[in-house]
């Protein structure tokens, strides 16, 4: 399977899925061995006008493992022609005759589609603003199936800024490929689930319920997904990030009630939602799930660049 752009979580469908995760499940071999040249002659653009340690870093180790070259700007609104003016198309257009595939972030939803229309070569969506992370979605789906064994008939919370959180959404588009899920919301009311994503799972039977007890959902779910509290996002209206922060903390208290299998997931970076003393705990999947970035990573960029 070859891909193209990569833009939005509902582009995929169970099959292609499937096929990431095979190739995914190659490049782990291949990057514990050291890595090949499959990707020799070819060169990969990171864009990215937000901040980003896992994602960029990810991509560039992936490009790297796989015998390919990179060019990048990690701070895209200052030092790059977009302060002096330049839109966002005319930098694709540019970036893409430099380059054979452009990794973006952006700090607007939809920058990412905009792009993909005027770029000559395949664009991978990095996160666009509070809209979707999809590479992120793949790698947290594919986290989900290593760590549980399975994905249909799986239960999961998802915890913290859901109204901003890029990764939740993404997650839950992905989730709807998968048969008999269950998923809880578990959020303050200033950061609640948006209504679209609501509707979509209803559109396509999938089970969701709002919950505001974290410690009696924790007990029933195979796994707990927690986000930080953006408080990026929330610009001049700090008033209602000091009413979100820290409501929902994951602790010894929410292990104990755990099922002795799920796991707790986090996009990272985390500030204090998950406490430290969480970290030895067999569960806490969240350092393999920024691991396997790297091979899904690894695996999107063979299957764009060589099929």
């Amino acid at each position: 399977m070859k891909l193209n752009h990569i833009i939005k979580a509902q582009q995929f469908d169970r099959k292609s899925l499937d096929d990431i995760f095979l190739v995914a499940s190659q490049m782990e071999k291949i990057a514990l061995k050291g890595g090949s040249n499959i990707l020799h002659g070819k060169t990969m653009a990171t864009i990215f006008y937000e901040p980003s340690t896992r994602t960029r870093l990810s991509f560039e180790a992936a490009m790297l493992k796989l015998g390919g070259e990179l060019i990048s700007t990690e701070n895209a609104r200052e030092f790059s022609s977009t302060a002096k003016g330049e839109s966002l198309e005319d930098t694709i257009r540019i970036v893409g005759s430099y380059a054979d595939v452009i990794v973006l972030r952006h700090f607007e939803s939809g920058a990412a589609e905009r792009a993909a229309k005027v770029s000559p070569v395949p664009v991978i969506n990095a996160g666009d603003g509070p809209g979707q992370h999809p590479t992120q979605a793949l790698l947290d789906i594919y986290t989900i199936k290593k760590e549980i064994g399975k994905l249909d008939g799986i239960s999961i919370a998802m915890v913290g800024d859901l109204a901003n959180s890029r990764t939740v959404r993404s997650l839950a588009y992905l989730l709807t490929k998968y048969n008999n899920i269950k998923v809880y919301f578990v959020a303050p009311d200033v950061v609640r689930m948006r209504g679209d994503i609501k509707n979509y799972l209803t559109k396509h039977n999938v089970f969701f319920a709002e919950e505001t007890d974290l410690k009696k959902v924790s007990s029933q779910v195979d796994v707990i997904y927690q986000t930080r509290i953006q408080k990026e996002r929330f610009g001049e209206n700090l008033d209602d990030f000091e009413k979100a922060k820290d409501k929902y903390i994951i602790d010894k208290d929410i292990l104990k009630v755990m099922k002795k299998n799920a796991i707790i997931m986090h996009p990272l970076p985390r500030v204090n939602e998950i406490s430290i003393e969480v970290d030895s705990d067999p569960r806490a999947a969240y350092f393999r799930q920024a691991q396997n970035g790297l091979y899904i990573r690894m695996a999107l960029l063979k299957m764009i660049l060589v099929g």
